[in-house]
């Protein structure tokens, strides 16, 4: 968060401290304060195994640590160099709130805690909310808002950033990619910058063309080759790259965003299928966000009825795969095998939370609905032999409290940026159907 010289007041909303459990740290020298409100709310998410619950149950068992009477009147000093933490219990509704805001609810209590605190504090005091709606009733009402920036990516263009086209390489270069040297030096290639580590790259030259990957610990140029894997042929240069980081045993986690329609699941799949003898089980799992932010619960049918149209995207990936092979081929039947004895997994992501995951191919779908600390609490739990893929598109984020500079991938793919274990690939061209893409790019 900002600092300044003068001490501040934050006034935060539930769903911040839910976001990131680790909140109360993050302030600096400027004092906190917590609706009564908020504490009412974190009770109501501290049964259940998400990520949500799981952040519930740290901030209270956090807050149990510090409270005691001062927590009410003079604060509790959250550290050295730290300001103070405060549960401010309110006072009734004023007229000008409840004419603006009849209906009771726990978002208008926390505002009308807010507007109270700003009234009686001499410091500028500000809200903090990742809900841009009571954002927006709050700045209706002359309160400061703030969204919770310190997990937010800066330079979303990385992201989004093409595979890059270097020009007026040597021909002779590129022959000698071809025939027998399929690693050169990378200072053979004169660039005019520095390739970050794991980049892929279209080489250009005056009568022929290459496709690179830099290796920075060896720190040359090798040639990518365009194959078939599992019975999907790569489209383009950006499907071909994925497929090079998806089997490149060198690199345990990669992450590939794109629109829908681009193939990231169905490059992910394939390449986990093709490695299959090489990892003891292949997962694949994706969060789930219900309609309206309502619990599964709300639903009819067992668990397995309920969860069902949620993984359906995954099991019609598989079915595109199954479908490059004859029915009685020995692919298909050794995916039906696997799936019969659980080698591979379709699930929901809450339910491989808690697993330690060793000798496992592991595809994480639709990860721009994960938090930054959902993404950092999956990785942590990778063990020996272990690859994790994310992939998702940053554009289309289904939770209500993220967005495209602060959900997971984007997050994961900014701090990963430029480390040697880490590849990026962001995929263009939609290949699902030519009427999928124009929809894609026209609605």
């Amino acid at each position: 968060m900002p600092t300044s010289k003068s001490k501040k007041v934050f006034v935060l909303d539930t769903n911040v401290l839910l976001h990131d459990f680790q909140c109360l740290d993050q302030f600096d020298e400027h004092d906190i304060v917590l609706p009564i409100t908020v504490l009412e709310e974190l009770d109501r998410f501290k049964k259940g195994h998400d990520q949500i619950n799981y952040n519930a149950r740290e901030i209270a068992r956090k807050l149990g640590k510090l409270s005691n009477d001062k927590i009410f009147k003079s604060g509790i000093s959250l550290g050295s160099k730290k300001g103070k933490l405060f549960i401010e219990t309110g006072k009734p509704y004023t007229q000008e709130f409840r004419d603006s805001f009849p209906a009771d609810t726990p978002d208008h209590r926390i505002l009308s805690i807010a507007l109270q605190v700003k009234a009686a504090k001499r410091k500028p005091v500000i809200f903090v909310s990742k809900d841009i709606n009571l954002r927006l009733k709050a700045k209706a009402m002359g309160m400061p808002t703030e969204d919770y920036e310190t997990d937010k990516v800066e330079k979303i263009e990385n992201i989004f950033e093409e595979v890059q086209t270097v020009n007026n390489i040597s021909d002779e270069l590129i022959a000698k990619l071809y025939n027998g040297m399929p690693e050169i030096p990378v200072d053979d290639f004169n660039f005019d910058f520095k390739p970050i580590p794991n980049q892929f790259l279209i080489l250009q030259g005056n009568h022929s063309s290459a496709i690179g990957f830099y290796n920075p610990m060896q720190k040359v140029i090798r040639r990518v080759e365009k194959h078939k894997t599992y019975g999907i042929e790569p489209r383009n240069a950006e499907q071909t790259f994925s497929l090079d980081a998806l089997t490149n045993r060198n690199l345990p986690l990669v992450s590939i965003t794109g629109k829908a329609g681009t193939g990231k699941t169905l490059l992910a799949l394939a390449a986990a299928l093709a490695q299959e003898k090489s990892y003891g089980q292949i997962l694949l799992a994706r969060p789930i966000v219900p309609l309206s932010n309502r619990d599964l619960g709300y639903l009819p049918g067992d668990v397995g009825e309920k969860i069902g149209p949620y993984m359906q995207p995954l099991y019609d990936n598989l079915g595109v795969i199954k479908q490059q092979f004859k029915s009685n081929s020995s692919n298909f039947m050794r995916i039906e095998e696997m799936l019969k004895d659980e080698k591979l997994k379709i699930t929901p992501l809450a339910y491989i939370r808690g697993r330690s995951l060793s000798n496992v191919f592991f595809i994480i779908d639709e990860a721009q609905n994960l938090t930054p600390h959902e993404v950092k609490t999956i990785i942590t739990r990778a063990g020996d032999n272990t690859k994790i893929v994310f992939t998702g598109d940053i554009q289309q984020i289904d939770s209500p409290y993220l967005d495209v500079r602060s959900n997971g991938l984007s997050y994961l793919t900014d701090r990963m940026r430029s480390q040697e274990l880490f590849a990026h690939i962001h995929l263009v061209k939609g290949e699902r159907s030519v009427l999928a893409e124009l929809a894609s790019d026209l609605l």
